[in-house]
């Protein structure tokens, strides 16, 4: 099923301004590109409808919830896909596969918690002004 243009949903999966749902939000797609180079990770303002992405000082503080929120998700799935798949296993073991998980994920986790937080602030518009 395809999303709808206009669900925060998109804006989220896709990769696009919360706003317009035309520009981007981050300068690529790829998660592991944004937080691992040398550029800035973020537009600054959208192409299409000019929107200043931060929108006021240490707004991307609140992002820490949700990666938190993410982290603890992340954490409960491979602890009982652990415990399910290897119910013998050390618990250090365990920790350390869960450490790992938690690492691995980590730039995927910062690029939907910003895209996340932001649109718990930012309405659609349909229009085209803006």
């Amino acid at each position: 099923m395809k999303l709808l243009i206009g669900s925060k949903m998109y804006s989220v999966l896709y990769n696009k301004c919360p706003r317009c749902h035309i520009g981007r939000f981050w300068a690529s797609n790829n998660p592991f590109k944004n937080m691992f180079s040398r550029y800035e990770e973020t537009c600054k303002t959208c192409d299409n409808c000019c929107l200043f992405y931060e929108l006021e000082t240490g707004f991307w503080y609140g992002s820490m919830y949700v990666s938190y929120a993410i982290s603890v998700a992340v954490m409960v799935l491979f602890w009982s896909l652990t415990t399910f798949f290897f119910p013998i296993i050390n618990i250090f073991n365990e920790i350390l596969i869960i450490v790992l998980a938690i690492l691995l994920v980590s730039p995927v986790n910062y690029h939907l918690s910003r895209l996340i937080w932001i649109n718990f602030f930012i309405k659609y518009i349909r229009n085209d002004t803006y």
